[in-house]
């Protein structure tokens, strides 16, 4: 973790949801594959309808809404994180943004690589899943097709407090706790980023909520490096 050179790590984190409101307002074709695709999450007393809520989790039935990135920069000798965050209903334009962000940050950077908590089980497939759905080329550093295992660029705090132990699975919600680090939960968690879109139609507290999951990201791996947290986040 500490050969890393942290201000070479673009930290991220994506908030998704089901790609309509309701179960009512899917095609047809679609709902009969959700019916497939749900059968071994239900219990006996649930319903396709009934937990499509949790569509968003898979790219196939969901989309992307939020996306937020941010780096570590030193500023008077003191760490700050400046992040940006790409959000609304065109997916599309959002990934499009999103990808000028990747190109611009690694042409600056060396050995540059991105950072997501359980970004590799989760947010950097869920992108590259979109962006093909969208009709859009990979960027390169999501082109890992055929790479071999050290020569991916992902890092995933995740999978670092595992050292080794595939079956466990820790949130970042309990890691920040047990390391002292602000939690990014204090208003919303990932179970209500839908509700809040499709009937608060709030994009704002989402935002806010993705920003703050992405600075968790960042302060968790200097925790993790026995480094002091950072002072203060600022918009890009």
């Amino acid at each position: 973790m500490n050969r890393v050179n942290i201000e070479n790590i673009l930290f991220m984190d994506v908030e998704t949801v089901p790609q309509a409101a309701s179960y009512k307002d899917l095609p047809e074709r679609m709902k009969t594959l959700w019916e497939k695709k749900s059968a071994y999450l239900r219990t006996q007393d649930q319903t396709a309808e009934s937990i499509y809520e949790r569509a968003g989790i898979w790219a196939e039935f969901g989309k992307i809404i939020c996306i937020s990135a941010g780096f570590v920069r030193t500023h008077k000798e003191k760490k700050v994180f400046r992040v940006k965050s790409f959000f609304g209903d065109d997916e599309k334009q959002l990934l499009l943004q999103f990808c000028h962000l990747l190109h611009t940050f690694l042409a600056r950077k060396k050995s540059a690589q991105l950072c997501a908590h359980n970004g590799k089980e989760f947010d950097f497939p869920y992108i590259a899943r979109r962006l093909l759905i969208n009709g859009l080329p990979l960027p390169k550093v999501l082109d890992i097709a055929g790479c071999k295992p050290w020569e991916v660029p992902f890092l995933d705090t995740m999978e670092l407090w595992k050292f080794g132990d595939y079956k466990h699975f820790c949130s970042l919600d309990l890691l920040t706790a047990i390391f002292d680090i602000p939690t990014p939960k204090d208003d919303i968690d990932g179970s209500r980023v839908a509700t809040v879109y499709y009937e608060e139609k709030n994009m704002e507290r989402i935002v806010r909520y993705c920003e703050k999951d992405a600075m968790a990201v960042a302060q968790l791996l200097l925790r993790y490096r026995g480094e002091p947290l950072l002072a203060e986040m600022e918009k890009a």
